[in-house]
């Protein structure tokens, strides 16, 4: 007997069954389908984070001052001079100083972030505004209560009206407002929208500290941002006298850390779905085992007419390979189905099919149907055909 004629016999067995071979795909099905659910998901979750980040730029630089071990602290005419003697390295150091307050205007009021800045900051994170202007260096030459508010911010003060030259009080001091960041959030609240920026002097009078914590930098070019690191760090350790007493991170090394992470998890989540590809080939043993059992007395007529041991076997091992291969192709449409149509319809992440991993799932799905299906097949090709025949 070749292997057409197995082919035909394991198909045909197959089919005379087809419940029974459907709850014996079904194991390998859920199992494909799943590894490539999980690692679309992971993947499509890495790609939006990724993205977000890398719109930000790989050449942006934050600096977060920890310790107080200076006589003095790095101020905005420090920062802004460095920037003018290093400018092959730097286009653009903005100071940064974060607090939360309750904004008023007449009756209404709302509680949102306040940003303390400079005009660079606007360069930095790629900022516009819809109405009116950004800071100026006039604002913070000459102190002007001015601010820069978001969307969600002006819905909720000035609702339809035009916010432009209206006051808004801040810790009880009144500020001008001057421009309307671009909405980039739809004007929703705890969101980019929903914050006020003001000129770092005055950010520091509201807060009674001069110190400035943090600053963002950002390098002439992604080419430039370890040259512009190692400035920086020799720059600050000048002034605090330890190189531990400030913390410096960029852009590049975030997305690095970030896809090394995703990455692991990706293989976790990856690994636990496959767990269900063991249990569904623990699935087809049985229902072959079973299978051998009922059709012991045909083995029996196969090897008495002549039938050889690897003919049995070859019979087997085909039934196990089908079933699992139909199992995967089926699997393979279920994780690419559910991406398309419900992650992606749904828009929960970006839709990602992994094509190595589609052929690896299928792959394994083949290798299970070999390793469990090895047993039985073996087992049936043993049998002895006198006491196969008188099996009832």
């Amino acid at each position: 007997m070749n292997f057409f004629q197995a082919y035909k016999m394991a198909i045909k067995s197959i089919v005379s069954n087809k419940v029974r071979s459907f709850l014996t795909m079904l194991g390998v099905i859920i199992g494909v389908g799943s590894v490539i659910i999980a690692v679309g998901v992971a993947q499509g979750s890495t790609n939006s984070i990724t993205s977000s980040l890398s719109s930000l730029g790989t050449n942006l630089i934050n600096i977060n001052i920890t310790g107080r071990n200076s006589n003095r602290n790095v101020t905005y005419e420090d920062l802004q001079k460095f920037q003018q003697e290093n400018s092959n390295l730097i286009a653009s150091i903005a100071p940064t100083s974060s607090s939360s307050a309750t904004v008023k205007s007449g009756t209404k009021n709302k509680s949102t972030s306040i940003v303390g800045t400079s005009p660079e900051y606007a360069d930095i994170n790629s900022l516009t505004v819809q109405e009116g202007r950004f800071l100026s260096q006039l604002d913070l030459d000459y102190n002007q209560r001015v601010a820069i508010i978001g969307t969600a911010v002006s819905n909720a003060v000035f609702k339809s009206e035009s916010p432009i030259g209206k006051t808004i009080k801040i810790v009880g001091q009144e500020f001008k407002v001057v421009g309307v960041l671009t909405q980039t959030a739809n004007g929703q609240d705890s969101s980019t929208d929903d914050r006020v920026i003001i000129p770092i002097s005055i950010a520091a009078k509201l807060s009674n500290s001069a110190a400035i914590r943090n600053f963002s930098v950002k390098a002439t070019s992604s080419d430039t941002v370890d040259k512009a690191v190692e400035s920086l760090t020799t720059f600050l350790t000048k002034i605090y006298k330890s190189s531990t007493a400030f913390r410096v991170t960029n852009m590049a090394q975030i997305l690095s850390t970030l896809n090394s992470i995703t990455g692991t998890l990706t293989v976790v989540l990856a690994g636990i779905a496959a767990i269900s590809l063991v249990v569904g080939g623990i699935g087809i043993m049985n229902i072959m085992l079973v299978s051998v059992t009922e059709r012991t007395r045909e083995i029996g007529v196969r090897k008495a007419i002549g039938a050889k041991k690897k003919n049995i076997l070859t019979q087997f091992l085909i039934e196990a390979l089908v079933v699992t291969g139909i199992g995967g192709i089926l699997g393979i449409l279920v994780g690419v189905g559910t991406i398309k149509f419900v992650i992606g319809g749904l828009k929960l992440v970006p839709e990602v099919y992994s094509v190595p991993w589609i052929c690896l799932s299928f792959g394994i799905s083949l290798l299970i149907g070999i390793v469990f299906g090895m047993y039985p097949a073996n087992k049936a090709a043993n049998l002895n055909p006198i006491d196969a025949l008188a099996y009832e």
